[in-house]
């Protein structure tokens, strides 16, 4: 059953190499940490949630949102096969009402602060800012070249954006959603900058983050999406 159906668009996904025991409190029971060619990642990603609609429904007010979570990838073998997915450290949303949700049905670990964003083309550049308010302002912000191409297989983009379920852990059990969605397209990029304190935003586990250069930087179109109902596995 779909719980959810919407676009995700314009990803800005900074990527950053994280000592794997730095996660493994934060480890869903039944899953372990994916890696990429011998590497731990941990993902900050901005995007835009747009025709928001739940359980078939359009939400009035509620339809076109900014996001931004930092996240890290998994991976649960299921009989001979592997399901990879992605566990969230926190997610950022502009309303109430939205964190309320998640929260309650998906135990997720949503905040609502204010946010806002700027997309902009021209010149054959595509410019991509988002922005979210704890005591001050943060912010994302990317150019890249206006052109969408293809994914790469087996290609570090692949790794990051080709994981279909989200795993979450809460009072000792683990919750598991699968998230539909074709294969992305990704723009090359050109520049890019970050203003935040991830003590401020996300603990004190990843205060290290912020004298830390990412591995990578990506921006992908996205497409639209379809949330499955969660199911318990313990």
């Amino acid at each position: 059953m779909n719980f959810l159906k919407a676009e995700w668009r314009k990803l800005a996904i900074i990527n950053y190499e994280i000592n794997p025991e730095i996660l493994l409190k934060y480890l869903p029971e039944g899953t372990e940490l994916d890696f990429y060619k011998g590497k731990c990642y941990v993902s900050l990603v901005g995007f835009m949630f747009l025709n928001t609609k739940l359980l078939g429904l359009p939400i009035p007010f509620h339809r076109n949102f900014e996001e931004v979570n930092l996240r890290f990838y998994v991976k649960k073998k299921e009989e001979n096969e592997w399901k990879r997915g992605v566990v969230f450290i926190k997610e950022i949303v502009p309303k109430p009402a939205l964190s309320f949700v998640a929260n309650s049905i998906y135990k997720e670990n949503y905040k609502t602060m204010p946010m806002k964003n700027f997309i902009n083309e021209k010149d054959g550049e595509l410019l991509i800012k988002y922005y979210w308010r704890d005591k001050s302002w943060h912010s994302i912000e990317i150019t890249a070249e206006n052109e969408p191409l293809p994914m790469e297989n087996n290609s570090e983009f692949e790794f990051i954006t080709e994981h279909y379920f989200g795993f979450t852990k809460r009072e000792n059990k683990t919750s598991e959603y699968e998230v539909c969605h074709p294969k992305w397209n990704c723009y090359i990029v050109k520049n890019h900058q970050l203003k935040i304190d991830f003590n401020k935003i996300y603990g004190s586990d990843f205060e290290f983050l912020n004298n830390q250069k990412p591995i990578s930087v990506m921006l992908a179109e996205g497409s639209e999406i379809q949330v499955k109902t969660k199911k318990y596995l313990a």
